[in-house]
């Protein structure tokens, strides 16, 4: 097996197991959230209260279920866009647009992890809590590593296309 096809067989297997990944936790975290605002409302409907951490929890779940989400789009190129441009454009200027867009995407993500890191320090800093008494920073390091996660998908589809672009292949 020659370096280029081991170096696409191990890419291959490393996206593969990305894939699983969020795939498992976005199930995961979706049926968590269902399972424990179910279970708010029954215990408010019944008349026992409900539980004191329960509503920051689901919260924060949806807050995951979000960057998760949006890791899985960038995978699949699947972000919301509305696409007016590329109707009067030729394929060679809709691959500029798009590549122009691409890189602006990527400019924006980094903007919002570095801005998302320095939320993520100033909880550290204070010592935010959340769910009562845990420490609030690991629960809101999502923000940042997941914009990074989605920079980087975007940089690989920049270079995707300024490959088609240069080589005039599909991809």
């Amino acid at each position: 097996m020659t370096p280029a096809k081991d170096a696409r067989s191990w890419l291959q297997k490393a996206s593969t197991l990305g894939r699983l990944l969020e795939n498992l936790l976005l199930s995961v975290l979706l049926l968590g959230m269902i399972g424990l605002a179910s279970t708010q409302i029954l215990l408010r409907w019944s008349g026992s209260g409900s539980l004191a951490w329960g509503d920051e929890a689901v919260r924060l779940m949806v807050l995951w279920i979000a960057m998760i989400a949006g890791i899985a789009s960038a995978r699949e190129d699947r972000h919301i866009s509305i696409e007016v441009l590329p109707r009067f454009l030729s394929a060679k200027g809709r691959a500029i647009a798009a590549v122009v867009v691409d890189l602006f995407t990527v400019a924006v993500c980094l903007a919002l992890a570095w801005y998302g890191y320095e939320m993520v320090a100033l909880a550290f800093k204070f010592d935010d809590v959340l769910l009562d008494r845990l420490p609030a920073w690991p629960f809101q390091a999502v923000i940042p590593v997941a914009f990074l996660l989605i920079a980087y998908r975007y940089v690989i589809w920049t270079m995707r296309r300024l490959r088609v672009l240069v080589q005039g292949e599909d991809s």
